[in-house]
């Protein structure tokens, strides 16, 4: 049974609330890599559910600057988004695989400050989409 744009948007929605809850076990526990790639996945989630919510029916990709870009064609507040959430592209294959990386491996290389920035980046995607499906009232 297909859902209509707007519960698919919020199921989207309520998947990238869960994993930013998540994200915080992996920061809380030093797996600052696995932080930084989860806060990529939160972004592109919360971006997915904002273009579902929209009535596209197949939303497919992984690029966060690329999906704010189709977004920014419903909505002018995702260009500016784009600008600012568009580094967390570069933690969705190096974060997880050795051969990402010379001569070391994730989770030697990505710190504390890397994630806090990840998912300061993360948490602004998903106040602005939460803002646009929910008219401002997040839930986790």
């Amino acid at each position: 049974m297909k859902r209509d744009a707007r519960s698919e948007g919020l199921r989207w929605l309520e998947q990238a609330e869960a994993d930013r809850h998540g994200a915080q076990l992996l920061f809380d526990g030093a797996s600052y890599h696995l932080a930084c790639f989860v806060a990529q996945q939160i972004a592109e989630k919360a971006l997915k559910a904002f273009l579902y919510a929209q009535g596209e029916e197949l939303v497919i990709g992984h690029s966060v600057e690329a999906l704010c870009r189709w977004a920014a064609g419903f909505d002018a507040d995702f260009e500016q988004l784009r600008q600012e959430a568009a580094p967390l592209d570069g933690y969705y294959i190096p974060t997880r695989y050795p051969n990402g990386l010379p001569d070391s491996i994730p989770a030697r290389v990505y710190t504390r400050a890397a994630a806090e920035e990840a998912l300061r980046l993360a948490d602004q995607t998903l106040r602005l989409v939460q803002a646009k499906l929910r008219g401002g009232q997040p839930t986790r």
